[in-house]
């Protein structure tokens, strides 16, 4: 049957949206019902609180948030709240926080907090009386924005510098005004985006009376005001470091494990195919960390992405180095990140990841994001270049697999100490399954 339209979706109750769903989608419309509800919230202010965070709600939707303790970063010790569904993320996470914790632990730092915005414009008159024009209009660029800036100048940030650029070089007629802010401890999406539609505003009107212009020259046209999840000047570093004899795995020498490291990470310096699934398993750690603290792994992950190709070729976030016996692994990324407004002053279990982190500034939040984004590298590549990465990774994966086969309590205990010297596939563990059952 063709789906039909609807109408003043969005105007229907909760209930109504879910009851159209369910017979218009759903072969068994009461099990779809009865499935979304199960995940409602018992407790109706929590509920409602979820319910207008986007539009057309009709249930929640869960990922486990765990914790990966030990983590050593800058003397200080933390536990990190990790929003995750990947099966050997946190294990992984919390085995590399032990791992340092005897060898010094992490060290980070930021390097700067610098978040861009542009204005994005056409203007087809002379390019000198623009860059004229631009001088001219400047100072009300900033007075005009000053009840925006005005409590986040009293904090210490605001609206850093704007810059005309000339960009018709790769397209006619194209300009923009590039501008570059300090939000401290938010985002900052809102603050920016307000302070660059005010531009815009000022910008177009101002050109209007403008007496150098010719007439056309007067009709400056603004495309768009946005900011941009490309931050290369909001960065963060974090290292680890240790004498190679040091580095003592049992399944090889430490001046071996050593260089297999260095080279591995140096294949992904210089091999995109490998450089892609290497940042992948740094962003497992970063976005469960930035899940859990109510900020967007989207914009962190675009620009990360966006970062690690900056040179025009797509590479490692993270470097190694044997440098007169001492083993060096470090990461270099950009992040955006925020522990006030949006969802960090509104969903409760956010609230309680960013106080068992201290209640941190954005600062520190950065660098222990990074540190997050370090450990799942290192412990990633410490078992590609050792027992490879199915056996720890396949053991972890055992309960969804045995989730899926509907086992019994008792049956996942058995098989958790029957594969625990085995490698858990997922052929060999259906098939132990099905023996089992057979056999009982």
């Amino acid at each position: 049957m063709m789906k039909q339209p609807v109408e003043g979706f969005s105007k229907l109750t909760k209930n109504q949206k879910i009851e159209w769903l369910a017979q218009a989608y759903f072969s068994d419309p009461g099990k779809a019902v009865s499935i979304f509800k199960t995940y409602w919230n018992d407790d109706e202010k929590l509920q409602k609180l979820h319910d207008e965070f986007i539009e057309n709600t009709i249930t929640n939707y869960y990922l486990p948030l765990g914790v990966a303790p030990n983590f050593l970063i800058n003397e200080q010790l933390y536990t990190i709240p990790m929003a995750i569904e990947e099966s050997s993320v946190v294990a992984a996470a919390g085995k590399a926080a032990k791992f340092w914790l005897k060898r010094g632990g992490f060290h980070a730092e930021v390097v700067n907090t610098e978040k861009i915005g542009q204005v994005h414009f056409i203007y087809k008159g002379d390019k000198e009386r623009l860059r004229q024009y631009f001088e001219h209009i400047k100072p009300a660029l900033f007075s005009e924005t000053e009840t925006i800036t005005e409590n986040m100048k009293k904090r210490g940030g605001g609206i850093i510098a704007i810059e005309l650029r000339d960009k018709t070089a790769a397209l006619e007629d194209y300009y923009q005004l590039h501008c570059t802010f300090n939000t401290l401890d938010a985002m900052g999406a809102n603050f920016i985006n307000s302070c660059l539609e005010q531009f815009a505003r000022t910008l177009q009107q101002g050109a209007q009376e403008y007496e150098a212009f010719e007439t056309e020259e007067k009709k400056i046209r603004i495309v768009m005001s946005i900011l941009s999840n490309y931050v290369p000047d909001c960065l963060v570093r974090a290292s680890v470091s240790c004498k190679v004899e040091e580095l003592n795995e049992d399944q090889m020498p430490p001046e071996e494990f050593a260089d297999k490291f260095v080279r591995a990470v140096d294949i992904a310096r210089i091999e995109p195919y490998r450089a892609v699934t290497h940042n992948k398993g740094i962003m497992n750690g970063i976005d469960a960390v930035v899940l859990a603290t109510g900020n967007d792994f989207r914009a962190v992950e675009a620009g990360v992405h966006a970062y690690a190709a900056r040179n025009g070729r797509y590479s490692s976030l993270t470097s190694a180095s044997i440098e007169n016996g001492i083993f060096r692994f470090e990461i270099e990324i950009p992040l955006a990140l925020g522990t006030v407004g949006g969802l960090t002053s509104l969903h409760p279990l956010v609230q309680l990841s960013l106080e068992m982190l201290g209640n941190p500034s954005a600062p520190e939040l950065m660098q222990i994001v990074a540190v997050a984004g370090l450990a799942q590298n290192f412990g990633a590549i410490r078992s590609l270049v050792t027992t490879g990465i199915q056996k720890g990774h396949m053991k972890m994966h055992l309960l969804n697999i045995l989730n899926q086969l509907q086992a019994t309590d008792e049956e996942k205990a058995f098989f958790v100490t029957y594969f625990k010297d085995k490698t858990a596939t997922h052929r060999s563990v259906i098939e132990a399954f099905h023996k089992l059952r057979e056999n009982a």
